[in-house]
């Protein structure tokens, strides 16, 4: 998959931006960096929580693998040519939950 679909949802979340992080372009909810993208733009690198992160290695081991820092774990590295769209977006949907003040979370709920 291209990462134009991908870039489109990110922003299209409340108060996301993309600001640059090293050589890599980022994604982030009031300064906080939900996702990641490397200048190859063959790979997104997704920051969910940990309970998030084991269901979707387990379920989607074709297009996920777990992102180091060193030797701990601290994302899922998405990569997306094998990737399904409507995972790789609910993956950042819920990245962007996880790094979201909750006030923010709460304006942004549907009534």
């Amino acid at each position: 998959m291209k990462i134009t679909p991908l870039r489109k949802h990110a922003l299209s979340l409340p108060e996301a931006s993309e600001d640059p992080h090293f050589d890599y372009s980022s994604f982030r909810v009031r300064g906080k960096i939900f996702a990641t993208l490397p200048p190859d733009e063959e790979h997104l690198h997704i920051f969910v929580a940990e309970q998030h992160r084991a269901a979707a290695l387990d379920a989607h081991p074709e297009f996920i693998e777990e992102l180091h820092w060193g030797k701990k774990v601290v994302g899922l590295r998405i990569i997306l040519c094998n990737a399904k769209p409507e995972i790789v977006k609910g993956l950042l949907s819920q990245a962007w939950r996880d790094k979201a003040p909750k006030s923010l979370q709460a304006q942004s709920k549907p009534k």
